[in-house]
């Protein structure tokens, strides 16, 4: 008689966790999704489903534990596989993904769906094992290196802003700003200028980069952009331009999954340029080849312009620094901390960063993890990198003689969260993100004085009707 209860109650549960996931309401849905699975621990269908909505908040490692959890329970329920497929996909765990997506496949070999993920993927891995095979076999050519600027001609039929002598200059970033906000392109040459002088601008500063911020002077932060173009200029419109005289910190993900990626990175590279001691940028964990595979950067930026210039912003963002130190007292990266006590300041900044991000150590954890709020630490929700409790910051801070950490990576429902006593804070930039998660923007000003974050939020503003993802691989919409 009990158990039956617990069914319904689970069937129950269920239901009103499939009305929050067709509404967007993940998080809910997630909470609704674990009470029924008390109520019915054996159920592949709720694992499956959780699954799912751990896949559209990003926690790619819960998502991976529910599919194959529902796997163990239900060898034949397809859906599994395919969740658990669609969870290595997001992780760059292609080979894995393509052995689940043969067995659905191999279940429905009538099903047109199942057809097209099947060899989509078969493509993806063909692919990445010629690319594996092409760089054994040669020593590979920097693409900087094959670059002719001189050979690239600016036609007269060209409206957009020009180089002067190939430097930036003010006038040139709003002239650049203004030809974005009305859909117009900057010249390939003038692209490639920016690409190759900013790689050597970054190639000379350490991992880790220290920022002096005079006592009366504002200092501002700014966490995930992910291609939110028309977002990216409202934060100016709010918080005014960039200059000598208000220097910004743009922490990681200025690209991927928003369609305005292109526009993003030039504008920010462009302010690099011309501001290059008050105007910072670090290294998040979409600015990765992996990543912009997958999430849309690469299939824009050779929509936009070429194949060659998508491996060069590989090549640049290798370069990137990984954190930043405020007056000796704020650490800023964009993931988190560690999976070991003891890391110093001197240990980030001898970091070797010029790769694309390992899956362990210290670069994977300045670009992977994330805070949690019980103590100690915990395997990654997202499958790389760690989570990291208030006692883990505490001890950190402790060792650096920092007063708190700024990080970013994370989605909030205000744009920033107050975690650890204070001490870890979250800022994400990109409101309603994704056009579905109906969150605010954030930034952060502080002052030299007394380093006392304060938080403007904003919501989104009207951006052209070009979808988030529209570049995406096509393997990323098919997470159904």
């Amino acid at each position: 008689m009990e158990q039956n209860m617990n069914l319904e109650k689970a069937d129950a549960l269920k239901e009103e966790a499939n009305e929050c996931f067709k509404k967007q309401n993940y998080v809910k849905a997630i909470t609704l999704y674990s009470n029924a699975i008390e109520c019915n621990p054996t159920s592949a269908v709720l694992y499956a489903n959780r699954s799912f909505a751990y896949l559209r908040t990003e926690c790619f490692g819960y998502a991976l534990e529910d599919a194959s959890k529902a796997i163990s329970l239900d060898k034949t329920y397809v859906k599994g596989y395919y969740r658990r497929a669609a969870s290595y996909m997001a992780l760059g765990k292609t080979k894995l993904a393509l052995k689940d997506y043969e067995t659905v496949f191999k279940a429905r070999p009538n099903d047109k769906d199942a057809k097209l993920k099947f060899n989509e993927c078969s493509k993806i891995v063909r692919q990445q094992a010629f690319e594996r095979a092409i760089a054994v076999d040669t020593v590979k050519k920097s693409v900087s290196e094959s670059i002719n600027i001189d050979s690239m001609a600016v036609e007269s039929t060209y409206t957009g802003p020009h180089l002067v002598n190939g430097r930036v200059t003010l006038e040139f970033m709003q002239e650049l700003m203004d030809a974005y906000k009305d859909q117009k392109k900057l010249h390939r040459k003038y692209a490639f200028q920016i690409l190759l002088e900013v790689a050597e601008l970054f190639k000379a500063q350490p991992s880790l980069i220290d920022v002096t911020i005079p006592e009366d002077s504002k200092f501002t932060v700014c966490g995930d952009i992910h291609g939110q173009f028309y977002d990216l200029m409202n934060i100016f419109k709010l918080n005014g331009l960039p200059s000598t005289e208000n220097p910004f910190l743009f922490n990681g993900d200025f690209v991927d999954r928003g369609s305005f990626s292109v526009e993003c990175i030039f504008t920010l590279f462009g302010f690099k340029l011309l501001y290059p001691n008050h105007f910072f940028m670090a290294r998040g964990n979409h600015e990765s080849q992996t990543m912009n595979q997958m999430y849309g950067f690469e299939g824009e930026v050779k929509s936009k312009y070429s194949s060659q210039m998508a491996e060069l912003f590989t090549e640049v963002y290798n370069w990137l620094p990984l954190c930043h130190c405020l007056n000796q007292r704020v650490l800023v990266m964009h993931g988190g901390l560690f999976s070991r006590d003891g890391i110093s300041l001197e240990d980030i900044r001898i970091t070797d960063r010029n790769r694309q991000p390992p899956e362990e150590g210290i670069m994977c954890e300045l670009l992977w993890s994330d805070p949690q709020p019980m103590k100690g630490r915990s395997p990654s929700k997202r499958g790389v990198g760690i989570q990291f409790g208030p006692d883990v910051t505490a001890r950190f801070l402790e060792h650096n003689h920092l007063d708190y950490i700024v990080r970013s990576h994370e989605v909030k429902s205000d744009g920033y969260e107050e975690a650890h006593d204070g001490k870890c804070i979250t800022v994400f930039s990109a409101p309603n993100y994704c056009d579905t998660m109906g969150n605010k923007g954030a930034f952060i000003t502080m002052n030299g004085k007394d380093m006392k974050p304060h938080f403007t939020t904003y919501e989104a503003v009207p951006h052209p009707d070009v979808k988030p993802m529209a570049y995406a691989n096509s393997m990323m919409s098919l997470f159904g």
